[in-house]
């Protein structure tokens, strides 16, 4: 052990390697609400790329598992170290790189935090439009987990606005994916091969993400539903009006009423409709111009009304903002409430009534409580799952994500598999992708020590 502490502090230096009794609890985990924290072996803070390339160069020579962190937000454990391992922290590698006006993006360290990048991209227009709901996040947290967020109606998630990677092979190489291009075809994408991987491949050590204009004039139109069902069979409705949300979101009524009173928000609906009310949706239009904006905020009144809202109210700025802050903050909520897992299931928009019968039909053989919202707009459903047997747990959880696999969708939509959804994505993914992914893994980290027991298991 002490050989390798030096080593790493040689690479890195002393102040920014930590080992044993010194490894801070904040390095223990992340923000899953199942598994234990564990306490690694080593903490290293790289400045470069190249460290990054040495670290990986060292744990595969030692065969030390190493687990990559960013802002530790995640939830689904993916950050959860080995007792015998090493987390390489990206905090200090946190510079904005680049901001190119011209080719619309921007070259960060993995480390840059969303506030931070949203930031510096306002001074000249633009934006990253990937909000997974913590600004706090890293853009390398979203790299490895493919994260989403309320805009990815319209934007898309992480993969379709990140056009290029650096990032460390454990052998200690060095590689450069894609570029500041939109498009490509040679060879393999292996940018896209590595988003979504959960630090199991490769980690990314300066990132190229695509920006967007940020249009001057938006509005946040609540609509309270009678049912849940109304709110599911309007979706795909708004989609397809051509009015292009870029937020389209449903809340239920408890999940409502839980983050309305946790932000001290008052929406100005009357008690009786309120009462009413099962389910609500939030749709955010955008537009450069003012007078076009209140046009399809007309437009989108009407088309609510016609799909059964009890009306439609167009919240103020204030009242907007709070709202959406409170949605994005739901997971604080719900676990403040006790619930003992957050899952982010994905299915097509057409399946999302079918799928939510399921969800609670599950929740009643389970005698357990299943309350939620999500990304209506892409079919992306989080639910607060509350069950205390472990037992009743897994076999709930296990329902849920088979249901949704049975109508055409996956287990997470952008929160990842990490450890916590492991073993269900074992049980239920098709074995041959399973091998495939684990061929494709050995042949990135032939050694297994980039996040071992993520996705695979510790045998990988």
């Amino acid at each position: 052990m002490g050989d390798v502490a030096q080593r790493l502090a040689d690479i890195v230096g002393t102040d920014n390697m930590a080992s044993g009794d010194a490894v801070g609890d904040d390095y223990t985990g992340d923000e899953a609400l199942v598994g234990e924290r564990i306490k690694p072996r080593y903490v290293v803070k790289p400045a470069t790329a190249e460290e990054v390339a040495a670290i990986l160069r060292l744990a595969t020579e030692e065969r030390i598992p190493v687990t990559a962190r960013g802002s530790g937000t995640g939830l689904s454990g993916a950050v959860r170290p080995h007792p015998d391992g090493m987390v390489v922290s990206f905090e200090r590698m946190n510079a904005i790189l680049d901001i190119d006006t011209t080719n619309h993006v921007a070259v960060v360290q993995p480390g840059v935090t969303l506030s931070e990048l949203d930031a510096k991209t306002a001074e000249v227009g633009l934006g990253y439009t990937v909000y997974p709901g913590e600004m706090s996040a890293s853009v390398g947290g979203n790299v490895g987990t493919n994260a989403g967020g309320m805009r990815a109606v319209k934007y898309g998630v992480t993969r379709n606005n990140i056009l290029g990677l650096q990032a460390a092979l454990p052998t200690g190489e060095l590689i450069r994916t894609g570029g500041r291009t939109v498009k490509t075809s040679t060879g393999y994408d292996l940018t896209q091969l590595v988003i979504g991987s959960e630090g199991t491949l490769a980690l990314a050590t300066e990132i190229i993400v695509k920006l967007h204009p940020r249009l001057p004039h938006n509005t946040t139109v609540l609509a309270p539903f009678p049912t849940l069902n109304a709110v599911m069979h309007a979706v795909p409705r708004i989609v397809s009006s051509g009015l292009a949300p870029h937020i389209l979101e449903y809340i239920d009524a408890l999940t409502m009423a839980a983050i309305t009173h946790t932000a001290e928000l008052s929406l100005g609906i009357p008690d009786d409709v309120r009462e009413a009310s099962q389910a609500y949706l939030v749709v955010g239009l955008e537009n450069r111009d003012a007078d076009r904006l209140d046009g399809d905020v007309a437009v989108l009144g009407d088309l609510l009304t016609d799909l059964g809202a009890s009306d439609a109210y167009v919240l103020e700025g204030t009242s907007a903002r709070k709202l959406i802050e409170a949605r994005e903050k739901a997971f604080w909520t719900a676990k403040a409430a006790g619930a003992d897992e957050i899952i982010d299931v994905v299915v097509p928009r057409s399946a999302l009534p079918d799928f939510l019968t399921e969800a609670q039909a599950a929740a009643a053989r389970t005698e357990s409580g299943v309350v939620g919202c999500g990304h209506a707009g892409d079919g992306n459903v989080h639910l607060a799952v509350f069950q205390k047997d472990e037992g009743k747990r897994d076999r709930l959880l296990h329902e849920i994500f088979a249901a949704a696999m049975e109508l055409g969708g996956a287990i997470s939509g952008e929160h990842g598999i990490g450890h916590a959804k492991k073993t269900h994505f074992l049980r239920l993914e098709d074995p041959a992708k399973i091998e495939l992914m684990s061929r494709v893994k050995r042949a990135f980290d032939p050694a297994g020590i980039l996040n071992p027991g993520v996705l695979f298991g510790r045998e990988d």
